[in-house]
């Protein structure tokens, strides 16, 4: 099947997950598909709850990318996937799942998408979200407290353990990988504009 891969990658809230939700929208159903990274986060059944909220989740060997990118090469093959879900609550994956037919346009979304190099290589463009620390934590704390559940203290305690630390030793080295840079994700409407016509032509000079 032919097929445009657009990895979107950048800190945790650039708005990263905006840009990508706001460029599926742009097309249709049948021409758009989505794998988000976070959904790949390793299974740890064999751990108990307390063991597995103390596991660094900001690291590259969180991810389960063999699976990740098996799912990759299936879409581009027009094989649908059974993408998994992750609980944040439960720090551990669920035992739900979505399919995911295959698309012309495969959108893939995360923060550590580009450090992995046999999945940045099946990405034909790439897109890093560039937005100040600042913005990025205040924006974290939001969503981690109001829609995951915890507590303002662990949500500080964890950026700065794991999350800073982990955004500076791999996060930010990947942003020389990207063809794009855009600053502020999905509030950036003329990136937004420019990232759709740019995509828009790769469909038309395929024939796809």
């Amino acid at each position: 099947m032919d097929t445009i891969v657009i990895g979107i990658a950048g800190g945790t809230g650039s708005g990263k997950t905006t840009l990508a939700d706001k460029l599926v929208e742009s097309f249709g159903l049948d021409e758009v598909c989505i794998l988000r990274h976070d959904n790949y986060y390793k299974r740890h059944d064999d751990m108990p709850f307390e063991e597995r909220k103390k596991l660094n989740y900001d690291h590259p060997d969180a991810f389960d990318n063999e699976l990740l990118r098996k799912h990759i090469e299936d879409l581009k093959a027009g094989i649908s996937v059974e993408m998994p879900i992750y609980d944040y609550k439960e720090h551990n994956r669920s035992n739900q799942i979505v399919k995911i037919k295959p698309a012309p346009v495969i959108v893939l979304e995360g923060i550590l998408i580009f450090d992995e190099p046999s999945i940045c290589g099946l990405m034909d463009i790439k897109v890093f979200v560039d937005t100040d620390a600042d913005v990025r934590i205040l924006r974290r704390i939001v969503r981690d407290v109001k829609e995951r559940g915890r507590t303002l203290e662990s949500v500080i305690e964890q950026y700065l353990t794991t999350v800073k630390p982990m955004h500076e030793q791999f996060v930010e080295p990947s942003k020389r990988r990207a063809d794009i840079i855009i600053p502020n994700g999905g509030e950036n409407i003329v990136a937004l504009e420019m990232l759709i016509e740019r995509v828009k032509k790769q469909l038309k000079k395929h024939n796809i």
